[in-house]
Order: structure tokens, then C-alpha cells, then sequence
């Protein structure tokens, strides 16, 4: 199912773009598309920006990351983890009593769709409070075949081209919070990277993709001996031979970054089971051809 936008959507660092955060008024769905005011951040004016064409394509990568393109992955619980995880980025909904150590997204999606006043499942708005109301895997499958899951797939299939937004809004609102734990010695040089990862459509896919994957690395919790996987680790770990791209850099050091993680896991699934998974999607992290673009739009 195919992501559709109107205009070109434009996303300057740390810009206010209406409708995009819990205080701003959101626009109504199908609006001709957020307006954008520039704003610099404390190391420079770092934007982001997509045709509809490539948002498209970052979301149906992004799907395919996920779920494979698979429908019946939209909703979907893992083996080994403590929570559900929703929609084409697999959004993190605990339930209650769960404290986990991610960050949760999925409270966060309803948000976001309520604000463009998205239909929503009324047996969802009904959930209080908004926690996951299975209490495990097991529960979970036990309920796999209902008509509320069943709806709860369609639902998230028919509001692919939100979720991308969101992942989207997602990637703008982590810049500055990343600059900003950076150390001021080193904060120019962060910037630069992702000023440099910015100026094409693989890069912001990277810094999309890698937001909604494991995160800004800003959270206390998301740690394992000390050591975070997020973002913010990713850069400040990016070297390489004079010549790569930033892209390529990236790449590079985010396969350091979840490597270590996996190795200091409690749990050896990482290792064993995720860590390949992961690089894998790291693979990903290449420019798209244009001709990908005018084939798409033809």
C-alpha cells in the first residue's frame, strides 16, 4: 500500500511545522501538507527534506525493515521481549505494570493521529489507561484471530502514510536533543555529520529508520554496562577512510554500535538471533535511484 503526500514536506532541524507536536493545533487529515518556519540549531541550521516520492519510499523501507511487507506483521509480538510492537515501525505499546528499558511509541502514534483527527478504532480510544491490554505473548496469541485484531491490522494498514509522517516528525525532533548531549567541544562536529547525512534522501532514511529503530540513544534505561545504542552513539562513533560518505560512515559505525550492544546483552537472543537481523537492515542504508522514483510516479 503506497504512502501519498501533497507537496513537498520540509523539515529543518529543530523547526516548528504545525501539527506535529502534543502543543501545537494539528492540522485535519488530508491537509495540503505542514508549513514549515526555519531554526537553527546550537551547532547550525541542520533540514531535512523529502519529495512525496521519497517519503513513500523511506516508509516502505522502513515497512519492509519491520515486517517484510507483511500485513499480518503490523501487529505483532516477539518472542523474548515484554510488549507488542504496532505498525509499519513496529511501535512499542507496554502493558500496564510493564517498566521496560525502550522507549515507548505507540501512545505516542494515537497522539499524533488523534491530533490529525485520524479515525481510530473505537475499542482502542476506549483502552484506560492507554496501556497494551494483553498482559503478555501468551494473551496475545491467544487473541491473534479476533475481529479487535483483525481491525487493529486494518486500521494500521489503511494509515501507513501517517505513520510515516510520524516517523518522520519523529527524526526532526531528536536533532537537537542529540546536539545538545553532546559535549560542547565536540557538538560542531556532530553537527556536521548529521548536516552531512542530511543532504540526501539515504541519509535522512538513515536518520529516520535509525530514530525508530533504537532510538536517539538518550535514555538512561537504554544502556547496557554503560554503553547506549541509540543516535547519539552512532555519531559519535562515525569515522572512516577520506572519501566515504557520510552514509557510508554511518553505516559503518552503527554496525559497531549494535554489535557491542549485542555483546553486552544479558540475553544471548541478541546475539544469536537479532544482531544479524540487524545488520542486515543496516545493508539498507543506501541512496535510492532516481529511476526508482520515476518508475514509481509513472
Amino acid at each position: 500500500m503506497p504512502f501519498k503526500f501533497l507537496g513537498v514536506i520540509f523539515l529543518a532541524g529543530l523547526l516548528s511545522l504545525a501539527g506535529c507536536d502534543s502543543d501545537e493545533e494539528a492540522p485535519a487529515s488530508g491537509s495540503g501538507g505542514p508549513v514549515a518556519e526555519n531554526s537553527a540549531l546550537p551547532a547550525g541550521d541542520i533540514s531535512l527534506a523529502l519529495t512525496p516520492a521519497q517519503l513513500d519510499w523511506v516508509g516502505q523501507q522502513i515497512f519492509r525493515n519491520e515486517c517484510a511487507g507483511r500485513f499480518e506483521c503490523l501487529v505483532h509480538w516477539n518472542e523474548g521481549e515484554a510488549f507488542p510492537s504496532l505498525g509499519i515501525g513496529h511501535f512499542i505499546w507496554y502493558p500496564q505494570g510493564v517498566d521496560g528499558k525502550f522507549v515507548e511509541s505507540f501512545p505516542a502514534l494515537i497522539e499524533y493521529m488523534q491530533q490529525r483527527q485520524v479515525s481510530i478504532p473505537e475499542w482502542l480510544r476506549a483502552v484506560e489507561p492507554f496501556d497494551a491490554p494483553w498482559a503478555n505473548r501468551q494473551s496475545f496469541l491467544a487473541v491473534l484471530d479476533s475481529p479487535e485484531m483483525a481491525e487493529l491490522r486494518e486500521f494500521l494498514a489503511g494509515t501507513q502514510g501517517i505513520q510515516a509522517e510520524f516517523i518522520f516528525r519523529r527524526a526532526r525532533k531528536s536533532l537537537a536533543k542529540v546536539i545538545d548531549a553532546v559535549p560542547e567541544e565536540q557538538k560542531d562536529e556532530i553537527a556536521a555529520r548529521l548536516q552531512a547525512l542530511s543532504q540526501t534522501p539515504g541519509g535522512v532514511y538513515a536518520i529516520m529508520d535509525y530514530v525508530n529503530f533504537k532510538g536517539e540513544g538518550l535514555a538512561a534505561s537504554e544502556r547496557y554496562n554503560g554503553e547506549g545504542w541509540g543516535l547519539l552513539q552512532v555519531l559519535m562513533a562515525m569515522d572512516g577512510a577520506q572519501g566515504d560518505t557520510a552514509l557510508v560512515q554511518f553505516r559503518d559505525a552503527a554496525r559497531r554500535v549494535l554489535t557491542r550492544r549485542a555483546q553486552n546483552a544479558d540475553n544471548p537472543i541478541e546475539l544469536e538471533r537479532w544482531l544479524p537481523g540487524w545488520l542486515k537492515r543496516l545493508d539498507t542504508y543506501s541512496e535510492p535511484t532516481e529511476m526508482k522514483f520515476s518508475s514509481e510516479n509513472s
